[in-house]
């Protein structure tokens, strides 16, 4: 099973992650905004080439989880990570509020039918942590879920953590690399985002009142936030607490630990034997006199 390296970012695995102590903005003596940004091109360029072992190798497959408040760069850190990678080598899926026919089945389900196969990286733009973030915010959206009556709703949110714990070491042990990462904005910085957001006709559409509101429940976000990322941080599915105020520091982050762990696999592409080779110089010939 693999498992992950240290980082400065790396939710431990101790249960002793606090929010009020996780950064939002970038380390001291952390390269400025245009050094982020080309220092990202050439990881981008480094995710395509060991993407293409990954694909050609065909044992792993790699996870990469995002949560985080709304503005926190979600959206923008996917695309700007992912953008030089080969589209038949990459999946995003972006989980908003589940359908009737998601309720109808459990938590994980709606997640586990989009998984990625090996060889493939699998992006999920919010996931199956909603269940634990958003429903336990909003405790009313649990009287959808047709939950069968001998479920403890004392202990839900804590049988929820192990299920995810469960779910994500069978993943791991079957060759599945997750990275998670929560992009962790401040309540000042998503109010500048918002306002910017308002203030330009071409950003109008991304904004929605909801979004307002739910900076009322700022507390008890951080709050559910820090359980979660304490309960399911593990080596083999770690959480990196990166911080989101500034957003080239923040994709900078997050492509530099993607291809740090792809590295770390010691990926090489597929060597062909004795007599495949020999295959090989039989169809070079005929290829050559013009077959």
């Amino acid at each position: 099973m693999f498992e992950t390296r240290s980082h400065p970012f790396l939710v431990p695995y101790t249960g002793t992650f606090t929010v009020k102590d996780a950064r939002t903005i970038p380390l001291v003596g952390a390269p400025g905004r245009k050094a982020c940004m080309v220092q990202l091109q050439k990881l981008v360029k480094e995710l395509d080439d060991v993407q293409r072992m990954l694909y050609a190798n065909g044992q792993y497959s790699l996870l990469l989880i995002f949560q985080a408040m709304d503005a926190a760069g979600k959206d923008s850190t996917i695309r700007a990570v992912m953008n030089g990678i080969d589209p038949s080598g990459c999946q995003v899926f972006s989980f908003k509020a589940p359908s009737t026919l998601e309720r109808a089945h459990d938590f994980l389900w709606r997640t586990t039918i989009r998984l990625p196969e090996r060889g493939k990286i699998g992006i999920f733009n919010r996931s199956y942590y909603e269940e634990v973030l958003v429903v336990r915010v909003h405790s009313q959206y649990l009287e959808m879920q047709s939950l069968p009556n001998h479920i403890d709703l004392e202990r839900l949110w804590e049988d929820r953590h192990e299920s995810i714990l469960d779910h994500e070491k069978h993943l791991a042990r079957n060759g599945t690399i997750i990275l998670k990462f929560w992009l962790n904005v401040s309540k000042a910085e998503q109010k500048k985002r918002f306002l910017s957001r308002l203030s330009h006709p071409q950003k109008h559409w991304k904004f929605a009142q909801a979004d307002v509101d739910e900076r009322q429940l700022w507390g008890k976000y951080m709050r559910a936030y820090e359980d979660c990322l304490n309960a399911t941080s593990r080596p083999w599915a770690p959480w990196y607490a990166i911080p989101a105020d500034d957003k080239p520091y923040m994709r900078l982050c997050v492509a530099q630990i993607i291809v740090d762990t792809l590295k770390s696999l010691g990926l090489e592409y597929p060597k062909v034997g004795i007599k495949e080779k020999a295959q090989f110089s039989r169809m070079k010939k005929k290829l050559e006199k013009g077959g």
